[in-house]
């Protein structure tokens, strides 16, 4: 490899690095922004509330319009699992690339 392919290797690299890191940062701040809202609906599923709530929905009590995924038994339960896998992979990312952080 030349030095000039090599430059150019390396570029596209930081590159490459610095969309990817742009893109995290930003979605990070959006994950950031929602956890509040993330930790009402956990808080609420499986709660009394929600119980009621979802035995009013199985009743027929509940608009037929009205949007109601949080009262399926799927929905926040798979967003949960998700959410749990997401941070044990970030963790996971994240001691990687301090072990391999040359800083």
């Amino acid at each position: 490899m030349t030095q000039i392919d090599r430059i150019r290797q390396m570029e596209e690299c930081l590159d490459a690095s610095a969309a990817a890191v742009e893109k995290l940062g930003a979605a990070l701040k959006e994950y950031e922004a929602v956890q509040k809202q993330y930790k009402k609906l956990s808080d609420y599923y499986g709660s009394p509330r929600w119980m009621k709530d979802f035995e009013d929905d199985e009743a027929g009590k509940l608009p037929q319009d009205l949007k109601r995924g949080v009262l399926s038994e799927d929905a926040v339960y798979d967003l949960i699992t998700e959410n749990r896998e997401l941070v044990i992979r970030m963790l996971k990312l994240s001691a990687r690339a301090l072990e391999d952080s040359v800083l």
